[in-house]
């Protein structure tokens, strides 16, 4: 697996790591990208949503969060990242809680991908979880439609160039 690479600026311009995402030419709305920078300007993770709405908000959120991160530390019950951005996007402050976690294999090429269904109060959001082998957690939070096994397939690392700062 390739690494991107961020120039030293005082904001990050990318990523450490490869961003598994949907490539945005096969998404047939807006990507959007975003990152979390930590105080000493290094990069705890990137979110990606992707809306298929026309403006009115994301269909679907999906994160890269790198071991780490603050964003992986949850208490029981909170919500990833990624499903309160989505929220947070949609405008919609209801509290949602997590109501449990449901562990499904799912057959990714020739890999066994093992796949965290997160369960929510929230029956309009759909939400899993995976581990990539180089430990970084990929969460996708999805509004509205359910994350079907056909999904895995269509992900892929995105090229650096789409991480730059212009």
């Amino acid at each position: 697996m390739s690494f991107l690479r961020r120039h030293r600026a005082a904001t990050p311009a990318g990523p450490d790591f490869d961003v598994l995402a949907m490539d945005p030419g096969d998404w047939p709305g807006n990507l959007g990208a975003g990152l979390l920078p930590a105080p000493d300007g290094s990069c705890q993770g990137v979110f990606l949503r992707y809306d298929l709405f026309g403006g009115r908000g994301p269909a679907m959120i999906i994160g890269n969060l790198p071991a780490g991160s603050p964003a992986r530390d949850l208490t029981d019950g909170q919500i990833p990242f990624e499903v309160a951005q989505l929220l947070d996007a949609l405008e919609n402050d209801e509290d949602v809680e997590v109501t449990g976690v449901e562990d499904c294999p799912v057959m990714q090429g020739d890999n066994l991908l093992i796949v965290r269904k997160v369960k929510l109060s929230e029956s309009r959001i759909s939400c899993v979880q995976f581990d990539r082998s180089d430990n970084v957690l990929v969460t996708i939070a999805s509004w509205d439609r359910p994350i079907t096994d056909d999904l895995y397939a269509l992900l892929k690392p995105l090229p650096a160039e789409l991480f730059q700062q212009g």
